[in-house]
């Protein structure tokens, strides 16, 4: 879907940057903060919320839209601040090309510039394959389609972080989510910056109990999707 499309960095209202698709009016992270974000939806509803019951065991992340980086290096700075093992795998069918990863402006903007080797080494590493990161976070990145995911009760969390569904609209149906509540293991937790009607409710459809709770900046609400146990 990508292919072709024009593409260029812009900065968000946090003063971090992003990837901006004009002619489909769409972005890698929200306009209004790219790092806020993340860190609203993906770590404070998510990684936080799932260490609360998940303490002492090693946590297994599936990303859905790999994408820039940010929400698996933040994760990855989140492991390191908390002493917690991490195995990240995230799902990306057009991975993020070398110069554009390289006018991002993350590690400035979160101060993390003693980091940089962990950055660096997230987009250096091999496709496909498991890597280790540091000593508690590993990271596999595999080229594929989310509709081809085959996972069964494999991650504790899902960042679900796709293109909105007014872009496209088929990642955000039952279909896909079925393949999400299967991946996930029993208690295991969805989080997403959506909040359409329609997407909690193909959540809902596929067997999740649906939080709405309050949404990052710019955004009223997000949802987080538990798998019954």
């Amino acid at each position: 879907m990508q292919e072709g499309l024009k593409r260029e960095i812009i900065t968000t209202s946090d003063g971090s940057t992003t990837i901006h698709f004009p002619d489909l009016d769409e972005h890698y992270h929200s306009k209004h903060g790219a790092i806020n974000e993340a860190k609203h939806v993906f770590i404070k509803h998510g990684f936080d919320y799932i260490l609360d019951s998940k303490k002492n065991l090693d946590l297994a992340i599936l990303e859905i839209g790999f994408g820039t980086g940010l929400n698996a290096f933040i994760s990855c700075l989140e492991a390191q601040r908390v002493n917690q093992k991490v195995n990240y795998v995230g799902v990306e069918a057009y991975p993020v090309q070398t110069e554009e990863i390289k006018k991002l402006n993350y590690i400035e903007v979160l101060g993390e510039q003693k980091h940089q080797e962990l950055f660096d080494l997230m987009h250096g590493s091999s496709w496909e394959t498991m890597n280790i990161i540091s000593s508690l976070f590993s990271l596999t990145k595999k080229k594929q389609f989310f509709e081809d995911i085959e996972d069964k009760n494999c991650f504790n969390l899902i960042y679900f972080d796709a293109f909105g569904a007014r872009v496209q609209p088929e990642l955000w149906g039952v279909t896909i989510f079925k393949k999400m509540y299967e991946a996930l293991e029993n208690g295991g937790v969805l989080v997403t910056y959506a909040a359409k009607g329609s997407v909690r409710r193909a959540m809902q459809e596929v067997g999740f109990v649906v939080e709405r709770l309050p949404g990052p900046p710019g955004k009223r609400e997000m949802l987080r999707a538990t798998k019954n146990i």
